[in-house]
C-alpha cells in the first residue's frame, strides 16, 4: 500500500498510525522500522515499480478511429459508436 500510493513522509505516518491501531495490525517498532525503511529507500521503490509497469519502455506511435454502423439488421444497433484503437510499443533505441 505505502509503495503503491508512493506515500509522502505524512500519509506514511497517518497510514502506520493506523495499522498499529488496527486489531492484528503492526507494533510500534515494526512501524517504526518501515517508516526508516521506506525514508532511505523510497526513490529506489518507486522507480523499480515504475520499471515493471511499463510495457517495453517506449510507446511509439497510436491510431485511432470511431466507426459508427450505418446499416444491420436490427434498427436499434444503427448509429452505434465503435472506437479502434491501435498502439504501437517497443524498446528503448530500436
Amino acid at each position: 500500500s505505502i509503495a503503491s500510493a508512493d506515500m509522502d513522509l505524512n500519509q506514511l505516518e497517518a497510514f502506520l498510525t493506523a495499522q498499529t491501531k488496527k486489531q492484528g495490525g503492526i507494533t510500534s517498532d515494526q512501524a517504526a522500522v518501515i517508516a526508516k525503511f521506506w525514508k532511505n529507500h523510497r526513490t529506489q521503490i518507486h522507480e523499480s515499480l515504475i520499471g515493471q509497469s511499463r510495457w517495453d519502455n517506449v510507446f511509439k506511435n497510436m491510431n485511432w478511429r470511431v466507426d459508427l454502423k450505418a446499416q444491420l439488421r436490427h434498427v436499434d444497433q444503427i448509429n452505434t459508436p465503435v472506437a479502434i484503437v491501435e498502439m504501437e510499443l517497443g524498446k528503448n533505441g530500436q
